[in-house]
């Protein structure tokens, strides 16, 4: 599994990395001629009584039957801090097994990100992803290897290829409410995790919906309550998402 990891690796570099509060679980299914505008939202309700917000608006795109990609820009604002312009973020996905012809469809995530200030490092993030279902239950699993090139490093820092993972459980209870649970999670440097209490876990309820407006357009969305499930996560993070396909 190292060899595997490291082949993986080869050539990617990273800072230490921390997964925003508007980011969101990537499924591995394409829809083939889909356009989409993407809205996300998400707010951290930090321990030392900080908050951070992020939102992001992108447009995306099934350009083939397994590749979708979507260009989107990110704003951020750290209390006591104002709103900023934070990054724009490339974002491609393909579809590597036909849906529902496996036991687990599989896909590939590639995402680069380029920040607003020259002196902050930009960051490469790839990784598979996963999801099978049993009756109405859906599952999915992502596992994700961050690196980041270019701006400027402290003293004390180094590019290193971290590991994050995203999870989520959803009941297909009907097409316009959904229910379950979304967890997210960040461990360090894929070959030496730190310790637990340093590593970011945080999990939670979610629900999911989709509202058919007619003429091949709807309106998708889905939101979670995250809380920390260690010491070094937020102690609370809401996140939303909402998308209009057409």
């Amino acid at each position: 599994m190292k060899r595997v990891l490291l082949a993986l690796t080869l050539g990617c570099g990273m800072t230490s990395a921390y997964a925003g509060p508007a980011d969101y679980v990537n499924v591995p299914a394409v829809e083939y001629g889909e356009k989409e505008i993407d809205f996300k939202y998400g707010n951290d309700s930090n321990k030392d009584d900080t908050r951070t917000d992020a939102a992001s608006i992108g447009f995306g795109w099934g350009v083939t039957p397994t590749w979708f990609t979507e260009v989107y820009a990110k704003w951020q604002r750290t209390t006591p801090d104002g709103t900023k312009f934070d990054a724009i973020e490339w974002e491609n996905k393909f579809q590597l097994t036909e849906t529902g012809k496996y036991p687990i469809d599989i896909g590939l995530l590639t995402e680069v990100e380029i920040t607003h200030e020259p002196s902050d490092p930009n960051e490469f993030k790839f990784g598979p992803l996963f999801q099978t279902e049993f009756g109405k239950l859906q599952l999915n699993g992502n596992l994700f290897f961050q690196r980041t090139f270019g701006g400027v490093l402290a003293e004390d820092e180094k590019r290193v290829t971290e590991i994050s993972y995203q999870w989520q459980i959803k009941y297909r209870y009907q097409a316009s409410f959904e229910f379950g649970a979304q967890g997210f999670g960040e461990m360090g440097e894929w070959n030496h995790w730190e310790p637990h209490n340093e590593q970011i876990h945080k999990l939670g309820p979610a629900i999911f919906g989709a509202i058919d407006l007619g003429n091949h357009r709807k309106i998708k969305y889905n939101a979670a309550l995250l809380f920390s499930a260690s010491d070094a996560a937020p102690r609370r993070t809401f996140r939303l998402q909402t998308e209009y396909e057409f």
